[in-house]
């Protein structure tokens, strides 16, 4: 059994594990094993524990209330910045005084199969970014801790009136940290190229400037350059003046060339360099990469990135068909898949940030057309049009499709540029975050922000949905 700490100094712990829990009951991802009177909708909602207000091994619930359940607690949960209500996150109460294990550093087997929470109310926030927790322990500074993999943040409701709903409507209270010192953060290696600037999309989702350094910095981004365009041009390969003017050094070959050093990260992220920079996809530095998400990291995989499946690993051959391709015109409408569970949560989420206009479609600036088809079951697509798939992800290792309870780690591949509908850009002559605009985030931009914060949470198969951690005695 392998537990998670979800928040610094709190006391709530989630365990995960391929089936059943500590106690050797039974305990699938939902909410079987909870109690009567226990509530688990599939998509976000509330979450409440075991009729009469008794928390899992605690005692009454502190309450002053005839229904201890009475007592309720909703909010939205937001990105770092405040600006993006987040779908799939967990919330929850911790109880005071209880000590949590450590997030696990680098790549890690997280599962969402089996997960067990200790505290007084769980939840899972919706397509709205909203949660609802039942039962929750009355009175001042109250605990409250939000998690999505390895991003997590504990605050203190500055107020929880007994049996009565009490409404967070504080954007700083209920969002994700912006930097090391509000919480803990993924450890990411962002790798800039010249067509492309996502290292502009994770700025503008609220991580701090300061978390952006060179590899060995104390950032939570470290910052590679990727290979050069055909022209001959780089993307940001140095830092500001008032980030320490530090130079990228360090190529991702670098990454590619030790297993060692890409395993210490949460997640990898390759943003495209113009073209398939076909020297660097070597079946070496494939198996670096497939060790790496087999293990339990997460890859984001940006458009031109597709060479290292059909070039270097061979076991991902499999996973669909992709070429290069003329991009599709302006504004293109494609369809947001909605024939599995989070699917069908994109779909409304776009519509709840602004978006899609159309529940269902999702139209991109800027569309390539390298993805032609996924492979199922290992391959899900999210946004395809005809013949070509803007997002898909996979679940790892590809070897274990046919029992995804097994799968451990997971990268996706997207087929889209966002900068092609943004100012931001990555240009080896302006140091990083000369490039990137301050706008508000576009279409694009908010989909592949769903797909990050998906990618950086607990695995689990697609066919299902979300379920918050099975309170356990």
């Amino acid at each position: 059994m392998r537990n998670l700490l979800l928040a610094c100094g709190a006391v709530l712990a989630l365990s995960c594990s391929a089936g059943g829990s500590s106690d050797g009951k039974s305990g699938g991802n939902g909410a079987g094993g909870i109690g009567s009177g226990a509530t688990a909708p599939g998509l976000g909602g509330s979450f409440s524990l075991p009729t009469g207000g008794t928390g899992p091994g605690l005692g009454p619930v502190p309450s002053s209330c005839a229904d201890p359940k009475s007592t309720k607690l909703t909010g939205t949960v937001y990105s770092p910045a405040g600006n993006l209500p987040l779908y799939n996150v967990v919330v929850y109460v911790p109880v005071a005084g209880e000590a949590q294990p450590a997030i696990t550093e680098g790549a890690s087997c997280d599962k969402c199969a089996g997960s067990q929470a200790r505290g007084w109310a769980v939840a899972l926030t919706d397509e709205a970014g909203h949660f609802t927790l039942e039962g929750v322990p009355e009175g001042s500074d109250v605990p409250l801790v939000l998690q999505v993999g390895k991003w997590r943040r504990e605050v203190k409701i500055p107020r929880v009136e007994p049996c009565t709903t009490t409404t967070v409507t504080d954007r700083e209270l209920t969002r994700l940290p912006k930097n090391q010192s509000e919480g803990h953060l993924p450890k990411i290696a962002m790798v800039t190229g010249h067509s492309d600037a996502l290292e502009c999309l994770l700025r503008k989702l609220g991580i701090e400037d300061a978390e952006f350094t060179v590899e060995g910095g104390p950032g939570r981004v470290n910052m590679f350059h990727g290979c050069a365009s055909k022209s001959g041009a780089f993307g940001a390969n140095k830092l500001s003046p008032a980030l320490g003017g530090g130079e990228l050094t360090s190529a991702v070959t670098s990454l590619y060339a030790s297993p060692q050093k890409l395993a210490a990260y949460d997640m990898l992220v390759l943003s495209c360099e113009g073209h398939g920079c076909d020297e660097q996809k070597t079946p070496e530095n494939g198996a670096t990469l497939k060790g790496f998400a087999d293990a339990g990291g997460r890859i984001l995989f940006d458009h031109m990135h597709f060479r290292w499946f059909v070039k270097a690993i061979e076991a991902w051959e499999g996973i669909g068909e992709f070429d290069t391709g003329d991009d599709f015109p302006p504004n293109t409408p494609f369809d947001v898949q909605t024939g599995f569970p989070k699917g069908a949560a994109l779909a409304k989420w776009l519509v709840n940030v602004g978006a899609s206009q159309t529940e269902g479609k999702l139209v991109i600036a800027k569309a390539q057309k390298s993805a032609k088809s996924a492979a199922a079951p290992i391959a899900q697509p999210w946004v395809q049009g005809t013949g070509a798939i803007q997002y898909m992800s996979v679940n790892t290792p590809v070897e274990l499709a046919a029992t995804p309870d097994d799968q451990c780690g997971r990268f996706i591949h997207t087929d889209l540029h966002v900068a092609g509908n943004s100012t931001s850009s990555s240009d080896q002559g302006t140091p990083f975050p000369g490039g990137c605009d301050s706008g508000e985030l576009t279409p694009e931009e908010k989909a592949l922000a769903f797909m990050i914060f998906d990618l950086s949470s607990c695995v689990m198969r697609e066919d299902q949905a979300p379920q918050p951690p099975v309170v356990v005695k």
